[in-house]
């Protein structure tokens, strides 16, 4: 037998699962637009819209989030954090009205894998999805590598200032209080949907008190001693403290916002155990982003404000090793600085938790379709009595530990790799499915769910957040300084370019036996109420 690689390749691209049609219009609820996208109900539906809206709100954890990446603003000067802040939310939510109208049309756990299958070319759909599977799962676990890490500087900056800095902190102890994290957060995510749904609730308590808290504390303590920076400074006042041009190191500024105001296809992850999901999650998704947009702007320029004699260099290069936490010593003294950081550690925490049930939630779908590279049919069990994906849980928990030993690396270069990290791959797994919808294929497939806004502003906002989703791609690649060496490298564009080139590869050499693309786990009878029209290329052909 001849081989041939063309007639191989072929073979491949038509070794695919059944597209089903999804008509959002047009169901008889959560549980039966859930057949018809494929799936059975195995998690427990429980979270209200307010605990969606809570999913999203505390992975972005605002005052938590800013308090991890408040330098990489100041790094522009104080303008910069202001106006990046600003300018970035505004694209942001263009993103969340994006991810708005698919997780209406369609919401699945799946998700972003799923949207690529679903409205792309057959020649390309599970290859690409399998690609963009892998994508979104290594960006959500570098999302949570990122939020924990978080958590231990911060753990860690509190303890200096109460030793009054007569502590090391090293990237080993980094790490002991970022593993003890990531266990801890594993641990508790395996809790029935029920408990994990009142957390949420929970978390949204925690981090409207710390946003309010912060922003009465921090100007009064700081007022008693000192003079506000004016309004010139806050919002005219560039620096530059990277080696990049001032016009580039402002644009790199945009990060805080784009960190921190991220994760929202969480809300996605988690639509399986939604209540009316096709509503929920755009509030879920708009009502987070908005929230953090308005909020964090509010935030940065108490910041902005409350630098003692301006002098932003100092505030970045503070020994505490947290920017945020020397802000509060300086306006609230020791004792107090302490409990508001150790206050911020909670908030970050229970970002976490948060974050590792979503991403739980991917791994689990993906490896529901047997997408997952390895260990998928131990991975996809679900306890039929407690319906949580615990072996899903556990095999995120342990990638996080592994990903994690980033920031052993010397220097700041493995630590900020995990913030870029999880950037890159969440963004190409965002911008993806919202190119596939602008193009001619996709569009006649789309069928917008309750929460749409009309053929022309749809596509409007879909082309904004293409092209600001591949200018953040490109964005997170760049390393923080043009001289680079083995401390300065961003090993982003080696991770990410690394994962996603044997993601394709290893599809093509033996994954391509397994994963077929999104398959249904329905039975035959259950698979039998549905329409009797379940590929949608017929439909397509009906509607032309």
């Amino acid at each position: 037998m001849t081989f041939s690689p063309v007639h191989s390749l072929h073979h491949i691209s038509t070794h695919t699962s059944e597209l089903r049609h999804i008509d959002p219009q047009h169901n008889l609820g959560d549980a039966d637009l859930l057949h018809q996208i494929g799936y059975k109900q195995e998690l427990r539906r429980h979270y209200s819209t307010i605990q969606v809206f809570g999913i999203a709100f505390s992975i972005m954890g605002l005052l938590p989030s800013i308090s991890s990446v408040l330098t990489s603003g100041l790094e522009a000067g104080p303008a910069g954090l202001v106006w990046g802040w600003l300018i970035a939310s505004c694209f942001i939510f263009c993103v969340g009205l994006s991810m708005s109208f698919m997780g209406s049309a369609i919401p699945t756990s799946g998700g972003l894998y799923y949207y690529t299958n679903y409205y792309c070319p057959d020649r390309y759909r599970v290859a690409l999805s399998y690609f963009i599977g892998c994508a979104n799962s290594l960006g959500l676990t570098g999302a949570i590598c990122s939020i924990t890490y978080g958590f231990a500087v911060e753990v860690l900056s509190a303890v200096s200032i109460s030793k009054d800095d007569n502590f090391e902190q090293t990237n080993a102890k980094t790490y002991g209080v970022f593993a003890a994290g990531i266990v801890s957060n594993m641990v508790i995510a395996c809790l029935t949907t029920k408990h994990a749904a009142k957390f949420q609730t929970v978390s949204i308590c925690v981090n409207v008190f710390l946003v309010i808290l912060f922003i009465i504390a921090v100007p009064v303590g700081f007022s008693k001693h000192n003079t506000f920076n004016s309004k010139g400074y806050i919002f005219g006042k560039w620096e530059n403290y990277r080696d990049w041009p001032i016009g580039w190191s402002s644009v790199m500024s945009w990060n805080p916002a784009i960190w921190t105001i991220g994760s929202f296809d969480s809300v996605i992850h988690c639509s399986e155990e939604a209540l009316n999901a096709q509503r929920s999650i755009p509030v879920g998704i708009l009502g987070s982003i908005a929230a953090c947009g308005l909020l964090g702007w509010v935030i940065v320029i108490v910041c902005a404000a409350c630098i003692k004699d301006g002098d932003t260099a100092r505030i970045i290069a503070s020994d505490t090793g947290s920017s945020m936490a020397q802000i509060i010593y300086d306006a609230l003294g020791k004792k107090w600085a302490v409990a508001f950081m150790a206050l911020i550690c909670v908030g970050q925490y229970l970002m976490a938790i948060s974050l590792m049930i979503a991403l739980s939630r991917q791994v689990w779908s993906f490896a529901r379709d047997d997408g997952l590279p390895v260990m998928y049919k131990w991975v996809k069990y679900v306890d039929p009595k407690i319906k949580v994906p615990v072996r899903a849980t556990i095999f995120a928990g342990v990638c996080g530990l592994v990903l994690g030993c980033l920031c052993i690396i010397p220097g700041t270069a493995g630590a900020n790799a995990l913030f870029s990290l999880g950037i890159a791959s969440n963004t190409l797994a965002w911008v993806t499915p919202v190119i596939l919808i602008l193009l001619p294929y996709g569009r006649k497939r789309f069928i917008p769910g309750p929460f749409y806004f009309g053929k022309t502003a749809t596509m409007f906002i879909n082309i904004i957040t293409s092209l600001f989703l591949s200018f953040i791609i490109t964005m997170s690649m760049f390393p923080e300084s043009r001289h680079v060496d083995k401390e300065s490298m961003n090993y982003t564009c080696a991770i990410n370019g690394g994962v996603w080139l044997l993601s394709i590869l290893y599809y093509y050499s033996w994954a391509w036996r397994t994963y077929t693309g999104p398959k249904s786990n329905l039975d035959g009878s259950e698979s039998e109420e549905e329409s009797s029209v379940n590929n949608i290329d017929e439909v397509i052909e009906v509607k032309a």
